[in-house]
């Protein structure tokens, strides 16, 4: 590695995290309500990052089926999580890293860009902190990769707010630096791909039609994070509250006065349940009281969701 591409690590990511950890695993569990995003973001990482488990399963169960492997194994190394503010995309990006560590037994590290790679406006230089960050991933991963197909680790590069560093090359008023930018992401995204590495980008975004369009064909799975339903209100704040004693008719009136009302057509974010509203429930009854199911519903009810993000 060069010492140019060397000396701009720290500007190019944040603190990068290593799995199987403790504290990610904790916070993974505590995203109550996404389970089927966690379960299928699990799985399409882990094919990304360990080929080799994919090629035992089908020995296992669908021998001579190479072609059907060399196809899920052909799939680009991208994977968008795309939804509206407070969904949890971004904190199940940050921990997701951890289950595939665990299920499939290999050390995986979180290199997490920092926004700050836009650069400080001089020409080129957004470009050269995006091949830059490339780079080093291709070449952390290739160090991982081994001649049998078995990693010896993955890498995980998360981008969040994708939308800020590769907004669609048909907008009018991108700048040519913007632009370049952006092929900078693709050649990166294609790199990985051809190398065929141990290695696997998540782009997260609440503005998925900003996201250029040759990004987009080339995710493997664009998977969507919406606003919680009434069931999975109710599950996130039965799990805390029924600690407390509260009873499944005390949980339903919290659900629905955290839900559409009125002239507001929209409900609580999973980060607002989880973030704002069960804390506010505590504060309210520290230190002096306890928690009880009237005044837990008088708090909620004085609690204005965060307002959905609105495309332009």
């Amino acid at each position: 590695m060069n010492n140019q591409i060397s000396s701009s690590i720290n500007s190019l990511f944040e603190t990068a995290i290593s799995y199987p950890d403790f504290d990610a695993q904790e916070r993974l569990n505590l995203l109550v309500g996404l389970d089927e995003q966690k379960s299928r973001l699990t799985k399409i990482l882990s094919l990304m990052v360990n080929p080799q488990g994919i090629q035992n399963w089908a020995a296992r169960n669908h021998a001579g089926a190479d072609q059907l492997v060399n196809m899920i194994l052909r799939r680009p190394p991208l994977i968008v999580l795309e939804g509206d503010v407070g969904s949890g995309k971004s904190e199940l990006a940050e921990t997701i890293g951890d289950a595939v560590a665990r299920q499939e037994d290999i050390d995986i590290t979180l290199l997490p860009l920092s926004l700050s790679s836009r650069g400080q406006g001089r020409v080129g230089e957004m470009t050269q902190l995006i091949s830059n960050a490339f780079e080093y991933t291709v070449n952390a991963a290739s160090k991982l990769k081994s001649a049998n197909g078995i990693s010896r680790g993955g890498i995980i590069l998360l981008i969040d707010e994708a939308d800020a560093l590769a907004q669609s090359r048909e907008a009018a008023q991108m700048h040519h630096e913007d632009k370049a930018g952006v092929n900078a992401f693709i050649r990166g995204i294609d790199r990985i791909a051809k190398g065929q590495l141990p290695a696997a980008i998540i782009m997260c975004t609440n503005r998925i039609n900003s996201l250029d369009p040759a990004i987009k064909r080339r995710a493997a799975e664009i998977l969507k994070f919406t606003r919680p339903n009434s069931e999975q209100r109710f599950f996130v704040l039965n799990n805390t509250l029924s600690q407390l004693g509260f009873s499944e008719t005390h949980i339903s009136s919290l659900v629905m006065v955290t839900g559409p009302v009125g002239e507001r057509k929209f409900g609580f974010t999973y980060s607002d349940l989880t973030q704002r509203l069960i804390p506010a429930i505590v504060l309210d009854a520290y230190p002096n009281h306890a928690i009880t199911p009237d005044r837990a519903l008088k708090v909620a009810e004085t609690i204005e969701p965060t307002s959905p993000f609105l495309e332009q």
